[in-house]
């Protein structure tokens, strides 16, 4: 026994893309068969509070991407009765475009963030393609004008946000990409987000395409790895293997809503 509050802890599907295997490895993939790409938000509830763990993209967005909408993130945490503009705190692990978008509809959120990710994207390496496509420039000017008004909460490393619920910095995928690590009633799940984008990049130790540092990316599997109870309790931040494996909170949202917070089906 811990002691410590047992949170419950849910993905909320919101967009897809058709992927091929060699989009998803560095150096490619000699069996180029199809590897669809998810794309979810996730909720951390427990102790009468809620905290959301990143914010999605628009469906102007995924037009200009071309990535199929499906619903808005925003919007669906209805499904789990909450509204996004009583949210008071947002989890963003880092800013590229899926991750950072619609934060506006949160209107009376403070949003924790490394501050590394912070200098990452407003710094030198944003003149570069390579690094600033996966961010929208809009998206990080309207959070540097957020911590004007005092609703970016920075972080440095390793924090707790309250028992049972930490953040820890890995970078790699993105200078300042971190991970978030919650006490539940099944153990200390760690939401790697795009630390591991699949299942396959950590068990394979194959890092994805996108990498600020590669070195980096293969090590925070490691750290990963260790903050977790079991490598069942690593989620991944974009694998559809996660709406198989793991149960909906209710028959209708099937496809759409999993409970993260129960043991996931066997993976063999």
């Amino acid at each position: 026994m811990t002691g410590l509050p047992e949170y419950a802890v849910h993905a909320i599907k919101y967009a897809t893309r058709e992927a091929r295997r060699a989009d998803n490895f560095i150096g490619g993939d000699p069996h180029d068969a199809p590897m669809p790409m998810d794309y979810f938000i996730w909720v951390i509830q427990g102790g009468g509070r809620a905290w959301v763990v990143d914010t999605g993209f628009s469906a102007a967005i995924a037009a200009e991407r071309k990535r199929t909408h499906l619903r808005c993130p925003a919007e669906s945490l209805g499904l789990l009765g909450l509204k996004a503009d009583a949210v008071t705190d947002v989890i963003l692990t880092h800013m590229h475009y899926d991750h950072v978008g619609n934060f506006h509809k949160f209107p009376k959120a403070r949003f924790h963030l490394q501050e590394r990710e912070m200098s990452f994207v407003t710094g030198r390496n944003m003149r570069y393609p390579y690094f600033s496509h996966s961010f929208e420039v809009d998206e990080v000017v309207g959070l540097v004008k957020l911590n004007f008004k005092g609703r970016v909460e920075f972080h440095d490393g390793d924090d707790e946000l309250a028992p049972g619920l930490w953040l820890h910095h890995t970078g790699g995928h993105t200078a300042g990409i971190q991970v978030v690590r919650v006490n539940t009633k099944r153990g200390w799940v760690v939401l790697a987000s795009d630390t591991s984008h699949y299942y396959e990049h950590i068990r394979a130790n194959r890092p994805f395409t996108v990498a600020y540092r590669i070195d980096d990316m293969m090590q925070a599997f490691r750290r990963i790895e260790k903050l977790a109870d079991s490598p069942d309790h690593i989620v991944p931040g974009h694998d559809p293997l996660v709406m198989k494996y793991y149960p909906a909170p209710r028959p209708e949202l099937d496809g759409v809503v999993v409970r993260l917070d129960v043991p996931p089906k066997p993976s063999n």
